[in-house]
């Protein structure tokens, strides 16, 4: 079985074999290492699947970097802090232009609010779009009219990695080549063969992965439990033909 806790220790483990430096996203943009691994998590939903995730680095001794939707099913407040307190970033997971049906003011206010809600909480120097599938507003266009540095904001994936020297693998759509059923998790270029978090492991276990990669979690897909697990599989496929024929092929 795939996209389980268990096999996501493993992983970790196969990359800690490997000899890379764990950084999270502010600290890969103040100071890269030459051998580095981005932990990142969008937070969509189920924010403990994200703890759970959190707890693992913790036991690992690694740092990885959260980023939580201004919405109910991904906002809490006690889960956020205590992510924070194990040592990891938190970020902003924006969808403004979503929320504000693709208005640029009244989306740049939402932006602005919610940062600074988050920020009562804890320090947040980054941010990152979600990618809202179903939407027709893609919220990165803010920055065409603004710029997120005006709000101490120090670095966006999407904007300030170059991912033609950065590995980009997520698990967007419960698969890691779900690059065909991707309608904003795309960083324009693919050049890996991985299906399989076990395809991941093989190649990091021979030495073979890039220097500098950056993963990209959605913790509500992966669990252990059998009824959850099942549960994310269908209703994730389903997803990806929605998306595959009515959203993917317009983009």
């Amino acid at each position: 079985m795939d996209f389980t806790l268990r096999l996501y220790r493993k992983l970790l483990e196969s990359l800690i074999a490997s000899n890379y430096h764990f950084q999270t996203f502010e600290d890969f943009l103040t100071s890269p290492q030459e051998r580095a691994i981005v932990l990142r998590h969008d937070v969509d939903l189920l924010p403990r699947n994200s703890l759970a995730f959190a707890e693992i680095q913790k036991e690992y001794g690694l740092s990885g970097s959260y980023y939580f939707r201004a919405v109910e099913v991904s906002w809490d407040d006690k889960i956020i802090q205590r992510i924070a307190d194990l040592g990891h970033e938190v970020g902003y997971h924006y969808e403004c232009l979503t929320t504000c049906r693709g208005d640029i003011q009244k989306g740049l206010v939402d932006f602005e609010q919610n940062l600074e809600r988050l920020r009562k909480l804890v320090p947040v120097s980054t941010i990152c779009m979600h990618g809202s599938p179903l939407s027709k507003f893609d919220s990165r266009d803010l920055w065409k009219f603004h710029s997120y540095r005006d709000f101490g904001i120090i670095g966006e994936p999407y904007f300030d990695v170059d991912f033609s020297k950065v590995l980009y693998l997520t698990d967007t759509g419960r698969r890691w080549d779900g690059d065909k059923v991707s309608v904003r998790d795309k960083v324009g270029s693919k050049n890996h063969p991985f299906k399989t978090t076990r395809d991941i492991m093989a190649v990091a276990n021979a030495g073979q992965l890039p220097a500098q990669i950056m993963f990209t979690f959605h913790p509500q897909r992966w669990d252990d439990h059998s009824v959850p697990w099942v549960k994310e599989l269908v209703l994730q496929n389903a997803k990806n033909v929605i998306k595959k024929y009515f959203f993917v092929k317009n983009t």
